[in-house]
């Protein structure tokens, strides 16, 4: 794959389900959502990300579609075997936001950790904290996706806005990406740095710091998978706040990868050959640009990039959910990591979600595309699952 055709590869993934949205001015503010009195709720829509010039690293503009010839999005997919999980038919109707008051700080430095390139890159999080009456809300750490080479902490507003409304303190996060020549080393490490300096803040900021879920989509749903399953071990562990532990007591993991030598397994073999060929945006991800080498030909690479590598009595339960019709990570990927999470004895559920792609693909032509993924009854799923785990 050339360069040229690496970077399209980028750029498109990264749009994939996201929407390219502003980054918040540097500088920390705090604002609040006020909700109408209990009494008389009214409903509305959930919030967008807001507006504006998109982050650095990706072009400008809103995408309305995939760039020509940019995104090895597969053609075909095969069936996934649903088994062992649960179906959900997302037919029902969209969450709404209003209920609850919520306050967000943003652009709170998490970590400074320096980059590949030598150079010290100030990692921040924007911070949604809902007014309760019950003691203290646990937190939930999201975890955005963006193909690896982008982490745009304003995504998924919406969704996110719907959880704190449920009784969660949540913080979206940003990350390095193999964009600044990182790789998911530093990614699973900024993910560990964010959850113990919010812990070493929790009083400051009025969460719970002993209820802890982290919670990612796509690139960022590999992260989360990787951080939980790596509760208790210290490999992954740099930074300030070291006296905190990074350890979590959830993992919600949507359309993450897992093994990433059989990431596009269940796709034709034209998109196959674009994401294991050197350089694609996964061999970058673990090898750094440039490298020839692949996660398929280096076995051992493979397997310390892979989140069942790490899982053990100490890791965190999970719940995997999937869409039957994803066109960039394999069905089969959540699938993989369910019945190693089994033989580890590690609490897991996976959901495949009927008729749904990687996320909002509406721009492909069906606009109830990313629908299906903020219905009552996914965002449902996850929310029962952080109430029993972390009890909201």
């Amino acid at each position: 794959m050339s360069a040229r055709s690496t970077v399209g590869v980028y750029t498109g993934i990264a749009l994939l389900g996201l929407g390219v949205t502003a980054c918040s001015s540097e500088s920390s503010t705090e604002s609040t959502g006020a909700a109408t009195p209990s009494s008389a709720v009214s409903l509305t829509a959930c919030p967008q990300s807001p507006s504006g010039p998109p982050p650095s690293g990706a072009p400008s503009g809103a995408p309305s579609g995939p760039p020509a010839g940019a995104i090895p999005m597969a053609k075909t997919v095969k069936a996934t075997d649903t088994s062992s999980s649960t179906v959900i038919t997302p037919d029902g109707p969209g969450v709404r936001c209003g209920r609850t008051e919520v306050t967000l700080k943003q652009n709170l430095t998490y970590s400074t950790p320096t980059t590949a390139a030598g150079q010290k890159a100030d990692l921040k999080l924007d911070l949604q904290v809902p007014k309760t009456s019950g003691g203290k809300p646990p937190l939930v750490v999201y975890i955005t996706g963006g193909g690896f080479v982008m982490a745009d902490k304003s995504a998924n507003l919406g969704e996110r806005t719907y959880v704190a409304e449920q009784g969660y303190a949540v913080a979206s996060i940003e990350y390095r990406t193999g964009t600044s020549g990182s790789t998911y080393k530093d990614g699973v490490a900024d993910v560990k740095s964010a959850v113990r300096y919010l812990r070493a803040h929790a009083d400051e900021y009025g969460f719970d710091a002993d209820k802890v879920a982290v919670w990612g989509q796509s690139a960022g749903g590999y992260l989360a998978a990787m951080a939980g399953a790596t509760n208790g071990n210290k490999q992954f562990d740099s930074g300030d706040n070291l006296d905190r532990s990074s350890d979590v007591q959830a993992v919600v993991d949507e359309f993450g990868a897992s093994d990433l030598a059989t990431i596009a397994d269940d796709f034709d073999a034209a998109t196959k050959a674009a994401y294991t060929a050197p350089g694609s945006f996964i061999n970058a991800y673990v090898f750094g640009p440039g490298s020839k080498q692949t996660v398929t030909s280096d076995a051992a690479a493979n397997e310390a990039a892979d989140p069942a590598t790490y899982l053990s009595a100490s890791c965190a339960p999970f719940i995997l959910l999937q869409g039957d019709k994803d066109q960039i990570i394999s069905p089969s990927q959540s699938l993989t990591l369910l019945n190693a999470l089994k033989d580890k004895g590690v609490e897991g559920t996976r959901y495949v979600v009927k008729g749904a792609n990687h996320g909002d693909m509406s721009f492909l032509g069906d606009p109830t595309a990313g629908a299906k993924w903020s219905t009552q009854q996914v965002m449902g799923t996850i929310t029962d699952f952080l109430n029993k785990k972390l009890g909201s």
